[in-house]
């Protein structure tokens, strides 16, 4: 006659085997960072979603926005957001992240900026990156080659002692080495303290149509969402490592200049999708003196 096995004691023996083979459950999977473990409100309308894993940012008429901030400040990192900018019509509303010096008012700051023009129906986009050395605006325009509306993208600034890169997910759209140790009268954000931002709000006076074209609040509100809130930098208030070390990986050899791979990307944004360069703007510079870095492209 058959003996009986206890189907509790079969379960205990299959575990049992499968812990001896190393079969035992994956291990769950990190927590994505939430807005309050780097970030706070810093003013206007924000609401976080998701158990804080995405904040929206709203412009209404009542509001006029709202904008965040990191809780320290940097002096070197690779630092990104993942966006979705407001969809429809977004004449004169502006959603930005970018990495500035304080305090912001100040007409000597450092700042580098992705700024996205909303546009009209119909109308891409326009994505402005702007570098500000010590108050002095040097901005290019393009349109992306997706509907940043659409879906979230990762953006990042790359910023270190050699070069300082954006892009839009891995794609460079805007470079400026760092020269100005060894080409006279080159300049380049060195400024050892930046604060993370991010806005929505409106830039009628300019955003669209050169300001002709203004926000229409009866077709907002306008809101952005914003994930990712991890930080990769060095806390330049923090005390610790320095923030040119090479132990900091984004200073490392391969964050030191940009791939041909990269290269060969950049310039096809340059050829195909760039609208406005402040180095070739005949307005701009009449006598045609531009400044140091446009000859280093």
């Amino acid at each position: 006659m058959a003996s009986k096995v206890r189907p509790w004691l079969l379960l205990l023996s299959l575990v049992l085997l499968a812990a001896g083979a190393g079969l035992t459950p994956a291990a769950e999977a990190e927590p994505a960072p939430t807005f309050d473990d780097n970030y706070v409100k810093d003013w206007g309308n924000l609401q976080l979603v998701s158990q804080g894993t995405e904040a929206d940012l709203t412009l209404d008429q009542s509001s006029g926005g709202g904008g965040f901030r990191s809780k320290s400040l940097y002096g070197s990192g690779f630092f990104h957001m993942r966006m979705k900018v407001p969809s429809g019509y977004t004449a004169g509303v502006v959603t930005t992240f970018y990495l500035t010096t304080q305090p912001e008012e100040d007409s000597t700051r450092d700042e580098m900026d992705l700024e996205f023009l909303g546009d009209k129906d119909g109308v891409p986009v326009t994505l402005q990156t702007n570098v500000i050395l010590n108050g002095i605006t040097k901005e290019q325009r393009l349109h992306l080659w997706f509907d940043p509306a659409a879906d979230f993208h990762d953006y990042k600034i790359l910023w270190n002692t050699y070069q300082l890169v954006m892009f839009v997910d891995d794609t460079p759209v805007r470079v400026l080495r760092n020269l100005s140790g060894t080409v006279p009268g080159y300049e380049f954000p060195a400024k050892p303290a930046m604060v993370i931002r991010a806005s929505v709000w409106d830039g009628s006076a300019w955003a669209t149509d050169g300001g002709r074209t203004k926000v229409d609040w009866s077709r907002g509100p306008f809101t952005a969402g914003y994930q990712g809130f991890d930080v990769s930098g060095c806390a330049s208030d923090g005390g610790g490592t320095p923030c040119d070390s090479p132990d900091l990986w984004w200073n490392g050899g391969e964050y030191r200049g940009i791939t041909d791979e990269q290269r060969a990307a950049y310039e096809r944004v340059r050829k195909e999708h760039m609208s406005y360069d402040y180095c070739a703007d005949k307005d701009r510079f009449p006598d045609h003196v531009v400044p140091i870095e446009c000859s280093y492209v």
